[in-house]
């Protein structure tokens, strides 16, 4: 068995939607629109795109009164569960709530004091709805800052741990937690130092990492460390730009792990002197062909005589290329030899298809 699954830390099982998070459920993956909430047309139209490319999870921002009435629009046009963001007003997260949110998302700390906390905790009790605690380094508790002289990882930790406290002295166990800082390093050691501590189910991410490379690099750093120490239930990696690429890199960084499946994963080299095929062209046209294919296999793109035989072997389908030639591979078998780059991208696409056929999907 994969160390990394079976050293998996065991939490609390709960549910958004039909959906369930913890226990030894997988990793589920999730995102959160740009669109403006209240412009139900687009955000539906951004959440099935989402669903797509394997969103399980996605999250709204609810600012006013019209976008959490808007929720119930929107969840009857979508397939997963849907989230509310709320910050500050109390009432829009009652609100949220009553309009068939399947889980609430807030910081307990600027929501605005006890009485209009506890009015959040009743409706979603009333509602069987789970509420994630969002704990985030930039808006801590001034008192804890003081302790901890500034958003330290222990700040963020203790800031989590006197919440849950809170709930549960209110006979509310339906949550999940989240810690997060724009820190890399800083966000690793809180969900390290929560996980001794508590075993509810925690969603975990990079605040703020950034456009596509640099929040791409953070997040998988970040992330990939933390689900190496068996942490983690929920993901969200945090990018500036279209969601779905947040849902493909997710994706990407669990596969690495062994954690999830979704798709097949190319392997192509990074192209070098010794190259004498368009590796990039040919890499485009078939990840663009395999885009919405689900199952897993693999398949390997390479360039040269040599690594490319051997990589190209041991994909289940794969394509060594040298100058003018290119040799399919099928499960180790050579089973064609191409001459012309054209042809051979044509014939390797056609290779690929057959072999989805067989597995029983459809390119």
């Amino acid at each position: 068995m994969n160390k990394i699954i079976k050293d998996r830390k065991k939490t609390k099982k709960i549910f958004v939607g039909d959906v369930d998070i913890g226990g030894y459920a997988p990793v589920r993956v999730q995102s959160m629109t740009n669109t403006e909430t209240t412009n139900i047309k687009d955000t539906v139209t951004q959440i099935k795109g989402l669903e797509e490319v394997g969103c399980e999870i996605i999250r709204v921002a609810v600012n006013t009164e019209e976008a959490a009435s808007a929720i119930r629009s929107i969840k009857k046009e979508i397939s997963i569960p849907l989230i509310a963001d709320i910050h500050f007003n109390h009432r829009l997260a009652v609100l949220a709530a009553k309009n068939g949110a399947d889980g609430i998302r807030i910081n307990p700390g600027n929501i605005g004091g006890p009485d209009k906390l506890d009015m959040i905790i009743s409706t979603c009790k009333d509602k069987d709805i789970p509420i994630r605690i969002g704990v985030n380094s930039g808006s801590l508790e001034k008192k804890l800052l003081k302790k901890h002289h500034g958003p330290t990882p222990s700040a963020m930790v203790e800031s989590a741990l006197n919440w849950i406290s809170y709930f549960e002295q209110r006979n509310f166990f339906n949550l999940k937690v989240s810690l997060k800082s724009s820190s890399v390093e800083d966000t690793i050691a809180a969900y390290l130092e929560f996980s001794k501590k508590s075993d509810y189910p925690v969603h975990i991410g990079v605040t703020e990492a950034g456009p596509l490379i640099r929040g791409t690099v953070k997040s998988s750093v970040g992330l990939g460390l933390i689900l190496s120490h068996g942490i983690g239930d929920t993901i969200r990696v945090s990018l500036t730009g279209d969601p779905k690429t947040e849902i493909k890199v997710a994706y990407e960084i669990l596969r690495s792990l062994g954690l999830r499946y979704r798709g097949p994963d190319i392997i192509s080299c990074p192209t070098c002197g010794r190259t004498k095929i368009d590796i990039l062209k040919i890499v485009n046209e078939v990840e663009e062909f395999i885009k919405n294919i689900k199952t897993n296999f693999k398949i390997a793109i390479m360039g040269c005589v040599v690594n490319g035989p051997g990589e190209a072997r041991e994909a289940d389908i794969g394509l060594a290329g040298g100058e003018d030639l290119g040799v399919i591979f099928k499960k180790g078998k050579v089973i064609k030899k191409i001459y012309g780059q054209d042809k051979l991208i044509q014939e390797f696409k056609l290779e690929i298809e057959n072999f989805i056929k067989e597995r029983g999907e459809r390119a």
